[in-house]
C-alpha cells in the first residue's frame, strides 16, 4: 500500500522579496559605472556582510507592492522601472527555509541623488547603504552574488533588443548617451557607426526635432518609442 506523505508544516518556508537596482553613476575619474546599492546587515546570519535590499512578504500585499516597499524602506529609492526576475529557493541558501522572489530595477543617477537628498532633508535617510560597482562586488550574504550575476546576464541580454536602457536615460537623449549606457551595461566598447545603423533600423527610438548644443556640433535628441514596452508581460495583469 502506498503511504501518503505527511503534509509539510505551514511554516516550513518563508517568502522574502529582494531587488537588484541598477544605476549608471560616475566614478572619481568621471567614467560611467554600472552600480547598485547594497545594505550592510546588522544581525545574524551574515552580520556585517553586504546584501541586496529586501525584506519579508506581508501576507496582505502583492509581490510588486512588497518589492517597492522593501526597496524604499531599505534604500529610500523609488525606481522608474521594476520587473520580477526569478525565484531563488535552494534548500541551503539560508539557515532557515527561505524562498526569495527577486526583482530588478533601474533608476537614473540624477533621480538617485534627488531621492537621497530628499530623504536627508526630511531626516529619514536609510543607514548602512552604499553603492558598488556591479561587476566588482565583495562576498555578499546568502546567495546574493549569484543573484547579481544572473541579473547582469539578463540585463545584458535584454539591452540589445528592448528599450530597457530607457530606465537609465532621461526622456530625451543623444545617440552618444544611449551608446554610453549600452556600453556600460555590456562592459565593452561599441563601434559608433554600427551602433547608429542598428538604432536607425530599429523601432525602439524616435528622432525629435530638437538638438543639444554645446562646444561640439549640435547633436539630435531622440526619445523612446512608448509603444514598445520595457517588459513584455503578455497576458499577465498587475495582480501578481
Amino acid at each position: 500500500m502506498t503511504r501518503t506523505p505527511a503534509p509539510a508544516p505551514v511554516d516550513a518556508a518563508r517568502v522574502a522579496v529582494s531587488t537588484v537596482i541598477f544605476s549608471v553613476r560616475r566614478d572619481a575619474h568621471d567614467e560611467p559605472v554600472l552600480s547598485l546599492p547594497l545594505v550592510r546587515r546588522t544581525r545574524d546570519p551574515f552580520d556585517g556582510h553586504w546584501a541586496l535590499p529586501g525584506g519579508w512578504l506581508d501576507p496582505a500585499e502583492s509581490l510588486d507592492a512588497a518589492a517597492s516597499r522593501t526597496l524604499e524602506e531599505t534604500t529610500g529609492l523609488t525606481p522608474s522601472y521594476l520587473e520580477q526576475l526569478y525565484a531563488f529557493g535552494a534548500v541551503d541558501r539560508s539557515p532557515t527555509r527561505v524562498v526569495s522572489i527577486v526583482y530588478w530595477a533601474l533608476l537614473r543617477s540624477d533621480e538617485v541623488d534627488a531621492q537621497v537628498a530628499a530623504h536627508a532633508r526630511e531626516g529619514g535617510a536609510p543607514e548602512n547603504v552604499e553603492w558598488f560597482d556591479a561587476t566588482h562586488l565583495p562576498a555578499l550574504a546568502f546567495d546574493h552574488n549569484d543573484i547579481v550575476e544572473y541579473t547582469l546576464w539578463r540585463l545584458r541580454n535584454k539591452v540589445g533588443y528592448s528599450r530597457i536602457a530607457h530606465g537609465l536615460l532621461p526622456d530625451e537623449f543623444t545617440l552618444a548617451d544611449l551608446r554610453e549606457v549600452t556600453e556600460t551595461i555590456l562592459g565593452r566598447r561599441l563601434d559608433p557607426a554600427n551602433f547608429r545603423r542598428q538604432i536607425d533600423t530599429s523601432d525602439t527610438v524616435i528622432p525629435t526635432e530638437r538638438f543639444r548644443t554645446g562646444s561640439h556640433r549640435p547633436a539630435r535628441l531622440y526619445r523612446y518609442n512608448r509603444d514598445v514596452e520595457l517588459a513584455d508581460r503578455g497576458p499577465l495583469t498587475s495582480r501578481h
